[in-house]
């Protein structure tokens, strides 16, 4: 009896490992998220705007950094498990980016805060820079490799908004985006390499009650 649960556990030890890992990180982010966007819509927290959007951020990324490297590059490279665009029916990983994508929008749910990936060699159309601030931001974090932070006015509402330089942390994000059909057609001469700034995060915190 006791050889047999043994060899359930550690038969299911890296499932389990990965779910708590992605759990952990899921429910750091989420309490941190919360605390800051209830400062920053009450307006009687001691932290600048700033200070809560680079808080968020530093969640975020390392929520992506875990995910992207230690989980879907690691279990490539073992071979054990692979990411899928078409992770459901393929009964795989999720891409890094759907990954990223199902939790913004999880996390804007019913509320005005809201974060994001765009870059202006998106593979969805909806991810391109579209406001004034998106656009003047993105080329200034393509320039200069450091965010840009301002205030802006979207759908009738004021934010303080910040966007990140989003870089590829691994050959499988680059992979991913450099062999995709449609970057090969609407990016023919853009090839990343780990490092490489592909986007931006952008962070929108509401200032109006």
């Amino acid at each position: 009896m006791i050889h047999t649960i043994i060899t359930h556990i550690r038969r299911f030890k890296l499932p389990l490992r990965l779910v708590a890992l992605m759990l952990l990180a899921v429910t750091s982010w989420f309490v941190v998220v919360s605390c800051s966007s209830l400062q920053a819509g009450q307006g009687g927290g001691n932290l600048a705007p700033d200070v809560i959007a680079d808080y968020i951020y530093r969640i975020i990324k390392s929520e992506r950094t875990v995910y992207g490297k230690y989980v879907v590059q690691r279990l490539k490279d073992e071979n054990v498990l692979r990411a899928s665009e078409h992770w459901q029916q393929d009964k795989s990983l999720p891409l890094p980016a759907q990954m990223f994508r199902m939790s913004s929008e999880l996390a804007s749910e019913n509320s005005p805060f809201s974060y994001g990936a765009i870059s202006p060699w998106s593979l969805n159309e909806n991810n391109q820079p579209k406001t004034e601030f998106e656009k003047k931001a993105m080329d200034s974090i393509l320039l200069t490799g450091l965010p840009f932070k301002d205030y802006q006015t979207k759908d009738g509402k004021r934010y303080y908004s910040a966007l990140y330089p989003d870089k590829a942390i691994s050959a499988a994000c680059i992979d991913c985006h450099n062999q995709h059909p449609v970057h090969k057609q609407r990016y023919p001469d853009k090839v990343f390499k780990v490092g490489d700034v592909i986007g931006g995060i952008v962070i929108n915190l509401p200032l109006d009650q």
